[in-house]
């Protein structure tokens, strides 16, 4: 197992679903990496092209490459609700990073530049794109011998 840590640069997003009926969206991005989850600052008043976030993420890794793949970054676009009622959802976009951490690990640190990527609403159509960046640099490999 190799132990490391994942950075996520979160830049912006554009032409989201409007979920307000009246006035303009006020977007956030929950990140989520297995059991942990980060969440951006709200882009208030920004409305469906917020591209002002320019935030950086941080998450801890362990990989491994045996069993079952597991390792995907979602990332949850949401409008913050100005009254008391939940944030509305209006896609996501899921990023397998997989071959990044193998790239990683092999060579120390590995980088899938900055691109934009589709979001994805809940009835399965395409509303938006969001600009992301991730890195991943190794920091130890721990061998694991299972005792019996």
């Amino acid at each position: 197992m190799t132990i490391g840590i994942m950075e996520v640069t979160l830049l912006g997003a554009r032409d989201l679903q409007n979920t307000d009926c009246f006035g303009k969206i006020d977007p956030y991005v929950l990140i989520q990496y297995k059991n942990e989850a980060q969440k951006s600052c709200v882009a208030r008043g920004r409305g469906r092209n917020p591209v002002l976030w320019n935030e950086k993420f941080r998450f801890n890794v362990e990989y491994t490459n045996k069993g079952i793949d597991h390792h995907k970054l979602v990332l949850k676009l949401m409008d913050r609700s100005l009254f008391f009622t939940p944030d509305a959802f209006l896609g996501q976009t899921i990023i397998y990073l997989k071959e990044l951490f193998e790239i990683g690990v092999e060579e120390g640190k590995a980088e899938l530049s900055i691109k934009k990527y589709r979001v994805v609403s809940s009835n399965r159509t395409y509303h938006g794109e969001i600009k992301v960046g991730i890195t991943f640099t190794a920091k130890e490999e721990i061998d694991h011998v299972q005792q019996q």
